[in-house]
């Protein structure tokens, strides 16, 4: 459909039923008298073909409920979808490859349904014209193509693209780009492209991220007038004015525990034995006393929500002059911190909690494995001697810990085991091996402390009915409970208590009873996907998965944006500001954190798992031809996922399974193969890699038996 009739429905389409004579369509698109003629001819054209009526010359649109307006939001080579978001929820649908009309992802476009949702399917559309164009960025590889360099789009189509414009640098075949559009077709196939970036070769995983980074809008670079703000913060030591304001905790034996190369030290804790339990102190760095509101620092802070994290790159949320130096709490030197300082009971329940601004002077840098060591006593003299001065804290941190861990498990939070990558690279940023990361004692010590402060800083808000930036978790919906039993029942694992309104405990029940079973890790991951995803919100609506009607994200202010929001928002009510004032000044801020910050996350953890992929692949091209032990990990129409004990994930396509119409049971048994084989989520398998693609990030196995 052409960009006059796409104007005419469009304008049709927002005249709702009253409909629209020539006349009033001439000058709704402001069109001169020449084209009186065509518009008449098109409206005749367009009541022939059924997209419109005329009715004593009222022209309408026909069946107008099957037209809208959408945005594109992903394209491959077979197929799209677009979002409705003109309802009450954004509505989702699937569009085949030939009806995209070259749309590309940000695109806006006028949309035609054609085939309402089915079971397990979204509603199908087609693209009719395209209203806005975006100016997306994509990603593809330089190929040769009749002695010309073309550009093969990883997404948007299976044919080569023609380069009307190469970037300042000079690429090559085999590099990984990043191109727009310089001219548009009616199909993806017409589109000529300019290249914007070129980061190498595509066979290295890290061109494939640093690419990925720059299409989704992940800065990597700080502006300058952020840079330039932080220089001014490049200091060594807190101002001594602001020190003598402070509660002076210098004296503490506090210290901080993180993994072996982080810089960013964002939290530190205390602890002590009292006569009717403990004091615990959990000190987080005053990011908000550096990071002033409506500063550049602040922006771009508010823009990136998050630091994200992937093999061996960190892209900060805030340049490394206050994340590593000011903001950090090293050891050994003045830090500012925001303080939550607790008195818990014997039992393991909050007695008292406040918040202070103060100085701390961390006494060691301690270090998860070395603090492990030390809990199993395999720790040698020199690691002794390295925690000498806070090495008798150690043992009643453990204790708190186990009794709070008890008191998690008594209020029925699941014990979701969450699996991560460990992506490991050389001195070129090549992956050279991939392991599970695995948790110890120390870490899950941290983790209670900062779970008991983040629920004072919500207990605090929610008591003092303030502005506020919750970390909430909702109850999973019906649909997914039930989806749970059937899924449990199809693994022949008895469901008990799994319903609609299944509650948190009864989840736990269920990983509980099949901690020893060869199918926990995917139980594990099932239950997991069961439930809501956790976000952040204005308003308290509680963590089911923690079973705790408080909560929130104080712990992180470097790397988190949620957490600096509530650090300022804590600061003015720590300095006595009225209710009715923290209302006017944050009341509309929470609610604006709240979404960005949800936002960023999820991008984060799409940007991570995505550059994952790539180091995985690049990894696993050095093992091609190799077997190795897995299991079924996931089933679907074009074959099964396959886990390995390393973490990484790859598929046996269906094209290499036996013969058979295959069909999915459940979401987690393939069945018709014609020998009767059956692929069941949780198989323990041996797999053979036959062949990875860098590039996309995919890696291809064959059943090895």
């Amino acid at each position: 459909m052409n960009k006059f009739k796409t104007s005419i429905l469009v304008t049709l389409l927002k005249s709702g039923e009253n409909g629209m004579t020539e006349k009033d369509l001439t000058k709704a698109l402001d069109l001169p008298k020449k084209l009186a003629k065509k518009l008449s001819d098109d409206l005749e054209g367009m009541k022939k073909f059924g997209d419109v009526t005329n009715k004593k010359g009222v022209w309408r649109i026909k069946n107008p409920e099957q037209y809208f307006e959408a945005e594109i939001t992903h394209v491959s080579t077979r197929c799209g979808f677009m979002t409705d978001h003109s309802g009450e929820l954004p509505v989702e649908y699937y569009v085949r490859g030939r009806d995209m009309k070259g749309s590309i992802p940000g695109d806006i476009v006028l949309a035609k349904k054609t085939a309402d949702a089915s079971e397990g399917r979204a509603p199908e559309a087609v693209v009719l014209s395209v209203i806005q164009e975006s100016d997306t960025l994509l990603t593809g590889v330089v190929v040769a193509e009749n002695n010309h360099m073309m550009v093969l789009p990883d997404r948007l189509c299976g044919e080569p693209l023609y380069i009307a414009k190469s970037g300042t640098k000079p690429v090559h075949v085999g590099d990984k780009v990043v191109f727009s559009i310089k001219k548009r077709g009616e199909r993806h196939f017409d589109h000529t492209v300019a290249i914007e970036e070129g980061f190498g070769s595509a066979e290295n995983a890290k061109s494939g991220a640093e690419a990925y980074m720059l299409v989704n809008n992940l800065h990597i670079e700080f502006p300058e007038e952020v840079l330039a703000e932080a220089a001014k913060l490049d200091i060594d030591e807190p101002d001594p004015d602001e020190v003598a304001r402070r509660l002076d905790l210098r004296g503490e034996p506090i210290f901080t525990i993180d993994g072996a190369d982080t810089k960013d030290i964002d939290d530190a804790v205390s602890i002590s034995r009292t006569e009717g339990g403990y004091k615990l102190g959990v000190h987080i760095a005053d990011v908000s006393h550096y990071v002033k509101k409506g500063s550049a620092l602040d922006e771009e802070a508010f823009t990136r929500g998050t630091s994200i994290y992937y093999a061996d790159r960190v892209v900060p949320m805030l340049p490394k002059e206050l994340s590593n130096g000011i903001c950090s709490l090293n050891p050994n030197v003045d830090r500012l911190a925001f303080s939550c300082l607790m008195d818990v009971s014997a039992d393991g329940k909050l007695l008292k909690y406040r918040f202070e601004k103060s100085v701390i002077r961390s006494r060691v840098k301690g270090i998860y494995s070395e603090v492990n060591a030390i809990i199993d006593n395999t720790a040698n003299d020199e690691i002794k001697e390295k925690y000498a001065r806070v090495i008798d804290r150690i043992p009643i941190m453990l204790e708190l810990a186990q009794i709070l861990e008890k008191n998690r498990k008594n209020r029925g939070a699941p014990d979701i085991d969450t699996v991560e990558s460990k992506i490991i690279t050389d001195e070129n940023g090549v992956c050279i091996d991939v392991k599970p990361r695995v948790q110890g004692i120390a870490e899950r010590i941290i983790e209670e402390f900062m779970l008991m402060a983040n629920n004072s800083a919500a207990a605090l808000a929610m008591r003092e009915k303030i502005p506020f930036v919750y970390r909430v978790h909702e109850a999973p919906a019906t649909e997914k409970l039930l989806t749970l039993n059937e899924t449990l029942t199809a693994l022949g694992i008895n469901p008990e208590g799994i319903g609609e309104k299944s509650s948190a405990a009864d989840l736990a029940n269920i990983l509980a009873k099949n901690k020893d079973s060869d199918r926990y890790i995917v139980i594990n991951r099932i239950v997991l996907r069961t439930m809501m995803k956790a976000r952040y919100s204005e308003e308290p609506l509680g963590h089911y998965g923690l079973v705790m009607p408080e909560y929130a994200h104080f712990t992180s202010p470097i790397r988190r944006y949620p957490d600096l929001a509530i650090h300022r928002i804590l600061t003015d009510y720590v300095y006595a500001l009225s209710t009715e004032k923290l209302e006017k000044r944050y009341k509309k801020f929470a609610v604006e954190a709240s979404l960005q910050s949800s936002n960023t996350e999820l991008a984060a953890v799409r940007c991570e798992r995505e550059c994952e992929n790539f180091y995985m692949a690049e990894y696993m091209k050095n093992h091609i031809g190799e077997e190795f032990e897995g299991f079924i990990s996931g089933v679907s129409p074009s074959g099964v996922f396959v886990q390995l004990a390393n973490t990484i994930e790859g598929m046996v396509s269906v094209t290499k399974l036996p013969l058979g119409e295959y069909e999915v049971q459940h979401g987690v048994i393939l069945t018709g193969a014609a020998n009767g084989a059956i692929f069941t989520v949780g198989d323990k398998v041996k797999v053979r890699c036959v062949s990875v693609n860098v590039n996309g990030g995919f890696i291809d196995f064959e059943f090895a038996e």
